[in-house]
């Protein structure tokens, strides 16, 4: 009996011993994460894309486009322009993203339309010339029924130009109002923005021809709940106008424009749709980025913004502005990084788990489910294998965390050989394009998790 026991205790330790060296093995690694401010896709500033020497590190670009620019004869869309003042091929093949707004009114120094002579004709001049403190410009009559089916066209054309593809990644709705913005200054003697049934006819053009673009809107409308819109804050920065809009999308409220109850409460709108915006001009940049940097960073941070522009800093990588412009990047966006991985290797099987646990130090998400791998790079940096890690980027949402377990082929972790990373892939360009806020070696944007022993 005696003997039969030490043979039990012997074979159980023997096959523990087996189990752990030759069946299964596990590795841990702990990251620090990084404090560093960028400007990962689809996320940070939007300079005006027609200044190429501006932020060559944004990963976004601001254009817009008024309806005399796009159609300057009925029918006739002056694509080849447009594109070459905005360098839409530069932007392109540098893989940026841009924001799209279509203007029909902005106000300036100078008498003007930004409709073009022809529809203004075709309308019989139905809208207001105006000159007051806002400056001088045309407000169309919105309610034209002329106006409103060309206005249709015109962002159908849109579509077919730019709404196939993920370049045009934000569109903020505007076509309403000055500078898009869904009001006017009617105590100056302009017809008021229309009610929501006619402004529904100029929002659902933009649905159908931009389905792969996140839409934002300047309120959070009824339409925001609706279609899944996201909103946009062109006061940014300015505490008495974020607060009263942060008011909106917490409890709705009334359009003031139209006295229409249809500001619909969206509270954390933030974890299903963007925020966008652009920094007041009430308040200069000096101000913004210092003495009033912790109301401009407390302000971006409720609003859980994720892109600013076209007014932006003029430089982050230099002058006395830099810590407050790197202070605004900090908050703006997703931070995704990983804190912790386990590598469970399996010899029998000839496999490894990966697990992986992952945070977002940022206050909102990526909004689309970008794919996300984990490769096998060689000594000379290239890579030879890479597996599909499963994980929805949108549901990452900001302060949150989860954890991914991915099994590879057991030679990925063979760190003589090479070295494990994790990249998230831009699918218009096909390559690794985020970089993950912890404090680890980049190949490119991969992240290496486990470096090659040299």
């Amino acid at each position: 009996m005696a003997k039969k026991a030490v043979f039990l205790f012997f074979f159980c330790l023997g096959m523990a011993v087996f189990f752990m060296f030759f069946v299964k093995t596990t590795m841990a690694y702990d990251y620090l994460p990084s404090d560093d401010a960028v400007c990962n896709p689809l996320m940070g500033f939007a300079p005006s894309a027609d200044n190429p020497d501006r932020y060559p590190d944004s990963s976004l670009v601001y254009i817009d486009i008024t309806w005399r620019e796009l159609e300057p004869e009925e029918g006739a869309f002056n694509w080849q322009e447009i594109e070459a003042s905005n360098y839409m091929d530069k932007w392109r093949e540098e893989g940026k993203h841009a924001v799209l707004r279509f203007l029909c009114d902005i106000p300036s120094d100078e008498a003007h339309r930004d409709i073009p002579d022809w529809l203004y004709e075709k309308t019989g001049g139905d809208g207001t010339t105006y000159n007051m403190d806002y400056g001088q410009g045309y407000s169309p009559d919105y309610r034209n029924e002329i106006f409103i089916a060309c206005h249709e066209k015109a962002v159908r054309e849109m579509g077919k130009r730019y709404g196939n593809d993920t370049f045009i990644s934000y569109v903020q709705l505007g076509s309403l109002g000055h500078w898009g913005e869904w009001h006017v200054k009617y105590d100056a003697g302009i017809d008021r923005i229309p009610g929501k049934e006619i402004r529904e006819r100029y929002i659902r053009p933009y649905v159908k021809a931009f389905p792969n673009a996140r839409i934002l809107m300047r309120r959070p409308f009824d339409e925001v709940a609706q279609y899944g819109f996201g909103i946009y804050n062109d006061m940014a920065g300015e505490a008495h106008s974020t607060e009263e809009w942060l008011k909106w999308i917490k409890q709705g409220g009334v359009y003031d424009q139209t006295g229409e109850s249809c500001l619909s409460a969206v509270p954390e709108i933030w974890n299903q749709a963007p925020v966008g915006g652009e920094f007041t001009s009430s308040i200069s940049m000096e101000q913004l980025l210092s003495t009033e940097l912790e109301t401009t960073i407390t302000l971006l941070q409720d609003s859980h913004t994720t892109f600013l522009g076209p007014k932006i800093p003029r430089s982050y990588h230099e002058g006395q502005l830099l810590k407050g412009t790197e202070a605004v990047l900090k908050a703006l966006g997703y931070r995704y990084r990983i804190s912790h991985m386990e590598i469970r290797k399996s010899l029998l099987r000839n496999n490894a788990e990966v697990r992986l646990t992952w945070y977002n130090d940022g206050t909102a998400p990526l909004y689309w489910d970008w794919p996300v791998y984990l490769y096998r790079l060689n000594n000379d940096e290239s890579v030879t294998d890479k597996v599909p890690v499963k994980i929805s980027l949108t549901q990452l949402t900001g302060g949150t965390s989860l954890e991914t377990r991915t099994v590879i082929p057991l030679n990925m972790v063979s760190a003589e050989k090479g070295s494990l990373g994790i990249g998230i892939e831009d699918p218009m360009t096909g390559k690794p394009s985020v970089k993950l806020m912890m404090e680890t070696e980049r190949i490119g944007e991969i992240s290496i998790l486990l470096p090659v022993i040299r």
